[in-house]
């Protein structure tokens, strides 16, 4: 009889631990050595192999997280993204992406693959018929992001799984904005799942590091080449973010809960233009988000009313940190035409619906009470300022 699948929390505390047998600590030792025997050893251990004892049994948690055979942990979302593309790319080969992305995977793909002799496809829109008219001869990956970044858009992930056993390549996602909480994409038949574990696995924005998720074989691809690319992370960060994992279940279902009611109140504020948040039933994505989503999510993007300076609202802000990155127990709120998409072209950004009002907001663990008082006070302080430009401009 096979054994019950555990749930959540508990597969975020125990699985993958490592028992403490000198000790008996109830926390997993660490391992900081760089340096392993190879004689008379079942397993020749080396950092960069990702095969320390930290890093094998944090790759067990993360692999049933996700429902995948098995996982590797890497140095940043990026090392594992560039990682994963490329162990199934090679000149010559081809590439349908989805047309948002991420601004350090655009990056990537604009800037470097033709390098590589990378042929790649950005899709008109996100409807499966937009990824398949793509698909040429030499495709051999489909890439999506769901949901997206900035915008919150929504993918069918498993109209994109069909269509990619359909003409045999390989699916990959960036499941970074939902977690393995919200969403695990190997139920919809996605092959390999990609996450910024900087974000809601380490969920105290102290911690740089990647991981992907799939089957051994994959896996093995994968591995093969990690070690030639070298994005491996040292133990010290594998043991916190192990630790971290314990508690992403309660830190990710408290975020949706904020980031609900956030989405709610600001929805209907007259100082908005437009909220994207897939909890919200006018969002265009909402019922797919509802079917492939456990959860909709701790992040959400909100436009500022024409005439309100996004940069002043963010520094009249008290207790939400306009700060860099996301997912973290702090509530944080960022431009994404200053940061994570600056890099791409102005006029990209704007062909994408990312204008300089434009806000992307991490929701943390605050009381949501707190949060809605800290925006409402930025604003009127914001309208006051836009008023003083304008007095002295007339």
């Amino acid at each position: 009889m096979q054994e019950k699948r555990k749930g959540l929390n508990t597969i975020c505390t125990h699985i993958g631990e490592l028992r403490d047998e000198t000790f008996k600590g109830a926390v997993s030792p660490l391992y900081m050595s760089t340096s392993y025997a190879f004689e008379d050893v079942e397993v020749k251990r080396y950092p960069r192999y990702f095969n320390t004892p930290n890093q094998q049994a944090l790759g067990e948690k993360i692999a049933a997280l996700e429902k995948a055979e098995a996982a590797l942990i890497f140095g940043s979302g990026m090392a594992a993204i560039s990682t994963s593309l490329l162990a199934f790319l090679r000149a010559g080969d081809h590439v349908v992406m989805q047309n948002m992305l991420y601004g350090g995977t655009y990056n990537l793909v604009i800037k470097h693959f033709e390098d590589f002799g990378i042929e790649y496809t950005l899709t008109d829109g996100l409807e499966p018929e937009d990824f398949e008219k793509e698909i040429k001869e030499n495709t051999r990956v489909i890439y999506v992001e769901t949901p997206s970044n900035p915008l919150l858009t929504l993918t069918d992930l498993s109209r994109i799984a069909e269509i990619a056993k359909k003409y045999k390549l390989v699916s990959m996602i960036d499941n970074t904005f939902a977690s393995p909480v919200n969403q695990t994409p190997i139920d919809f038949g996605i092959d390999i799942v990609i996450h910024s574990a900087t974000k809601y696995m380490g969920g105290h924005s102290d911690i740089c590091a990647g991981a992907v998720a799939s089957t051994a074989e994959n896996m093995e691809r994968i591995f093969k080449m990690g070690i030639a690319l070298g994005g491996s992370l040292s133990d010290y960060t594998v043991w916190l973010l192990e630790r971290s994992l314990k508690t992403m279940g309660l830190r990710v279902r408290a975020q949706n809960n904020n980031a609900q009611k956030l989405a709610e109140y600001l929805d209907i504020h007259e100082d908005i233009e437009q909220v994207y948040y897939p909890g919200l039933t006018s969002h265009p994505g909402h019922a797919l988000a509802a079917r492939q989503m456990h959860g909709f999510g701790g992040m959400m993007s909100f436009e500022l009313n024409k005439g309100l300076d996004a940069g002043i609202f963010m520094k009249a802000l008290r207790l939400i940190k306009p700060s860099m990155s996301l997912a973290g127990v702090e509530s944080t709120v960022l431009s994404p035409a200053k940061t994570s998409h600056a890099l791409m072209p102005p006029e990209e950004r704007a062909k994408q619906g990312i204008s300089d009002r434009l806000i992307r907001f991490s929701l943390g663990i605050e009381e949501a009470e707190d949060l809605m008082a800290d925006i409402d006070q930025a604003l009127e302080r914001t309208k006051k300022t836009a008023s003083l430009v304008d007095s002295e401009n007339y």
